[in-house]
């Protein structure tokens, strides 16, 4: 049995972990936790994430060779490409840039595009104030701008190399597009970089598998 079980979904968090460990090339059973039915809050999955999220993770070949359980998308990426060493730079500054880069998505991309998903998807059924959906449009539209500065002549987020930070921001883009449905309201198509780059990230071999693992690539078909 594969040492690392995935509990996730296929959603913009929860398809970040099979894509790194497909990337990684680490071995691992996928589980489905169907939030539709609340199996995030059954007895079982609390102990692995008190808080009721995926993506969550058992690593049972952990620290010391004991079994761990990790909870939010960014620890689990840091701490398997810690493990496996591969996604993250062994150069000290260029591993600072990355780390910076996955809490800019686990801090500002993820909730904002989130929030913003919310409002133009569900949120109109319960709000039918114009103000919520506009000051997430501009603030997603705010950091889909910083993204295409910072891809300016880079291939990946960080320099020529693939990495964690990459893989926690581009389902969050990809998204938008196929979940939300938004592309026209958010622009998505004047952010050159930042579409070219997402087409980099999803059409790496590895990445496809991961992204296959919980059906992302179909939502939209």
């Amino acid at each position: 049995m594969p040492n690392i079980q995935l509990y996730s979904l296929g959603s913009p968090n929860g398809i970040k972990i099979p894509v790194a460990l497909e990337e990684m090339g680490i071995n691992y059973d996928a589980h489905t936790v169907d939030i539709l039915k609340g199996e995030q809050f059954s007895e079982d999955f609390t102990k692995i994430n008190p808080n009721s999220k995926i993506p969550a993770i058992i690593d049972t070949d952990g620290p010391h060779g004991q079994s761990i359980p990790i909870m939010e998308s960014g620890a689990i990426l840091l701490y398997l490409a810690e493990k496996s060493g591969k996604l993250i730079p062994p150069n000290p500054t260029e591993r600072c840039e990355v780390i910076q880069w996955l809490f800019f998505g686990a801090s500002a991309v993820g909730p904002m595009f989130g929030a913003f998903g919310h409002f133009h998807t569900y949120g109109k059924e319960n709000c039918d104030h114009p103000y919520p959906e506009a000051r997430f449009t501009t603030e997603t539209k705010r950091l889909l701008a910083i993204l295409d500065e910072r891809l300016q002549s880079r291939t990946y987020i960080v320099g020529d190399e693939y990495s964690i930070a990459d893989i926690s921001i581009f389902p969050w883009v990809i998204w938008l597009d196929i979940f939300y449905k938004a592309s026209k309201q958010l622009e998505l198509e004047s952010f050159t970089n930042v579409m070219s780059w997402v087409e980099r990230c999803r059409s790496r071999p590895a990445t496809i598998k991961g992204l296959d693992a919980y059906g992302f690539n179909e939502i939209d078909k």
